[in-house]
């Protein structure tokens, strides 16, 4: 699978700062990845809708981390998957009468067109699910010849329903003495969050409630491959992410990241597999979570209709450049509401900052510079670093300045830290 191009970076004076980021694991701040090189895994869509401000906001805060790391001048190898076949995206394509082939390559096609309008630096392995089903069976089998998974028997899962296959394959989360290490969640926390995000804590046959599904052997009208002893059947959700890390990143490697709703179940179950596979721990040093994103003080969410999408806002004449300001005036830890007045703000901010980058001086820029290198190596500030970014613009707009490369160098740093194409 193909990413979408890179955007062209400018390349800073000096160099950036060493990098602390909140761990969700430790619940505390610190260095991630202290040394040259830098691993990072980023949980990819499930495409079955159009790419929405919480996604926005996501791969946005992962991309200052990209950014950051590589001012700082380290080697950044960075992995996202796609998830293109999931229960999700099967349900919509079948509700909407279409082909789910179809439906995962165009929503792949639209997410990649938003991310370069929004310049987004691309990962530097973009794998999908189907093309690493082989991954997966390698470490299921695994995971069953050392007693970590099992098979579940068939059987009528719902009375109302149709009776499902022999063969399902199941973890057994008892088999890793840190599970739970990631969110640190309660047992009816997780229980509650598993059933609400993909998990089947009722299934019948299972030993635990929480046990998670590795491998869904085949049923009648659904998509399967060849899964070797496994039988033919599809990946479960959290071994394919698994997966593709083991396979492109060396564990422990330095960040995983995503979604705060991605702590429970995904991470932790991600973590679980990988420890009972490899027996190292910890399966990522550091665990970084966006916060969600809201419309007008709601939860936004398909159910609901009020979807903020990134295609719509670019084909109603948004610049990219104010929706990518519009988020990051806000931490990317916080939830946070996307609203129009919010929106108006970044395209009065990203006019201002035009406007005094524009002119033939400045003042000098060498202190911004620092500043905004200084605000994102503590947790990814960028709400700070764009405050840094108006003082200058303020100063130029109300005294001016004699430095003749103080624009310039705001422009660089602006588009090269912040990504904002001035």
């Amino acid at each position: 699978m193909r990413a979408w191009p890179d955007p062209d970076v400018p390349v800073l004076p000096g160099h950036g700062l060493p990098l602390s980021l909140h761990d969700t694991s430790s619940g505390a701040a610190g260095v991630a990845a202290p040394g040259q090189n830098a691993g990072l895994y980023v949980c990819g869509i499930t495409p079955y809708d159009a790419t929405h401000m919480g996604h926005a906001a996501t791969y946005l805060a992962f991309d200052l981390l990209v950014r950051s790391w590589r001012d700082a001048g380290k080697q950044v190898r960075y992995v996202q998957n796609v998830t293109d076949i999931d229960d999700p995206l099967l349900e919509r394509a079948a509700a909407t009468g279409q082909d789910w082939r179809e439906l995962a390559d165009r929503e792949t096609a639209l997410f990649a067109e938003d991310m370069k309008a929004l310049r987004v630096i691309p990962p530097d392995v973009y794998l999908g699910a189907v093309e690493t089903i082989p991954w997966v069976v390698e470490g299921v089998e695994k995971l069953l010849a050392e007693g970590a998974a099992y098979r579940v028997e068939g059987g009528a899962v719902d009375p109302d329903g149709p009776s499902e296959p022999d063969g399902d394959v199941y973890f057994d989360i008892t088999s890793d003495s840190r599970f739970g290490s990631v969110s640190h969640y309660d047992e009816p926390t997780m229980l509650d969050l598993f059933a609400e995000r993909g998990g089947d804590p009722g299934r019948p046959g299972k030993k635990h409630p929480l046990d998670p599904l590795l491998w869904r052997v085949a049923r009648q009208g659904e998509p399967s491959w060849d899964g070797g002893s496994l039988g033919a059947g599809r990946p479960g959700w959290h071994i394919e992410c698994v997966a593709i890390a083991l396979k492109e990143l060396d564990a422990p490697f330095d960040v995983q990241g995503g979604g705060s709703d991605l702590i429970f179940p995904h991470h932790e179950m991600g973590s679980s597999h990988a420890h009972v596979l490899t027996r190292v721990w910890p399966y990522a040093r550091t665990y970084v979570h966006a916060g969600m994103v809201g419309l007008d003080g709601e939860k936004m969410s398909k159910s609901k209709g009020n979807l903020v999408l990134v295609s719509k806002l670019r084909a109603d004449g948004v610049d990219p450049m104010a929706i990518r300001l519009a988020v990051l005036a806000h931490h990317y830890r916080c939830d946070w509401s996307w609203t129009k007045h919010g929106l108006q703000e970044a395209v009065e901010r990203l006019a201002r900052w035009r406007e005094a980058v524009s002119r033939p001086t400045g003042p000098d820029a060498t202190a911004l510079l620092n500043q905004i290198r200084r605000h994102l190596a503590d947790d990814l500030d960028a709400p700070s670093a764009l405050g840094a970014v108006d003082h200058w613009v303020d100063l130029q707009r109300t005294s001016g300045g004699e430095d003749p490369d103080a624009p310039g160098m705001v422009t660089d740093a602006v588009d090269s830290l912040l990504g904002v194409r001035l």
